[in-house]
C-alpha cells in the first residue's frame, strides 16, 4: 500500500510540474501573439504591412529583461513561427532563447519586448543550426517603422532579420547585433510533449498545438499570404 501510495504521489508531483512548466510555453505564446496586435493595431508605428508580407517568419520575445552581469547581459526566452513552405499559411511555433550583451542602456533598461521579421529561406534556416549569432551568422538590422518600407535604404532591405523593440508603449527597430539564439530544448518539449528538433517544427509539419493558435491568428490577420517559398 505505501509503494503504492508513493507512486500516486510521484505521478501527482509530476503532473503538477509538468503543467506549471508547460503553463510557462502557454503564458509565452499567448504574450507573444498580444505584442503583434498591439504593435500591428496601429498602423502608423508598426511593422510596415509590406514588408511583413513578404516575410518568412516572425519571432517575439515578451518583455526581455537586463540582467546585471559584469558589464551587463541581456537573457530572454522566445517563439518563433515561420509560413508553411515558406509562403503558406503560419505554422507551428519554435521556442528559443536569446542572450548576448546587455541593450538595455539603448532602452532605458525596462522590460521590453522584442519583434524579429525574418525576410528569407535563408534567414530562417540559419536559425536552426544550434546556436546562431545574429550579425555574423544571419545578417540583421534595427527594421523600419510605418504603413510602408517606402524609403527604407537597399542596405536595410537586404538583412536576413530586421528587429525591433518596444518599451513603454515606443516601437522602433533596434538592430540585435550580437545577441545569440538556441534552441530552447524544455519549452519545445513541454509544448509539443516529446523531444524534437527546430527544423522538424519550423520546415518539417509540425501540427499548431491549442496553445500556438492565438499567435498564427494574430499573424495571419495582418498578413494572411506572403513571403517566399522554401527551396527543398
Amino acid at each position: 500500500m505505501k509503494a503504492l501510495l508513493s507512486l500516486v504521489l510521484a505521478l501527482v508531483t509530476c503532473g503538477a510540474t509538468w503543467a506549471a512548466e508547460s503553463g510557462k510555453e502557454v503564458e509565452r505564446l499567448q504574450k507573444a501573439a498580444e505584442v503583434i496586435n498591439e504593435v500591428m493595431g496601429t498602423p502608423e508605428k508598426g511593422i510596415p504591412k509590406d514588408l511583413l508580407d513578404k516575410s518568412v517568419c516572425v519571432g517575439v520575445i515578451p518583455s526581455q529583461k537586463k540582467l546585471a552581469l559584469g558589464l551587463g547581459a541581456s537573457y530572454g526566452r522566445g517563439c518563433l513561427v515561420c509560413r508553411r513552405g515558406g509562403n503558406g499559411p503560419w505554422g507551428a511555433p519554435w521556442m528559443f532563447m536569446i542572450t548576448g550583451p546587455s541593450i538595455g542602456f539603448q532602452i532605458g533598461g525596462q522590460a521590453t519586448d522584442f519583434v524579429l521579421v525574418v525576410m528569407n529561406a535563408k534567414g530562417a534556416q540559419s536559425l536552426v543550426k544550434g546556436k546562431t549569432k545574429l550579425g555574423a551568422d544571419a545578417s540583421v538590422a534595427g527594421g523600419p517603422v510605418g504603413r510602408t518600407a517606402e524609403g527604407a535604404t537597399g542596405a536595410l532591405m537586404q538583412a536576413e532579420i530586421l528587429t525591433y523593440s518596444r518599451s513603454r508603449g515606443a516601437f522602433a527597430g533596434l538592430s540585435l547585433e550580437g545577441q545569440v539564439i538556441k534552441h530552447d530544448g524544455t519549452a519545445n518539449e513541454n509544448l509539443y510533449g516529446r523531444k524534437i528538433e527546430a527544423k522538424d517544427i519550423l520546415f518539417g509539419g509540425a501540427g499548431v498545438p491549442a496553445a500556438g493558435r492565438a499567435l498564427d491568428a494574430a499573424l495571419s490577420k495582418y498578413s494572411p499570404r506572403g513571403g517566399e517559398r522554401f527551396k527543398k
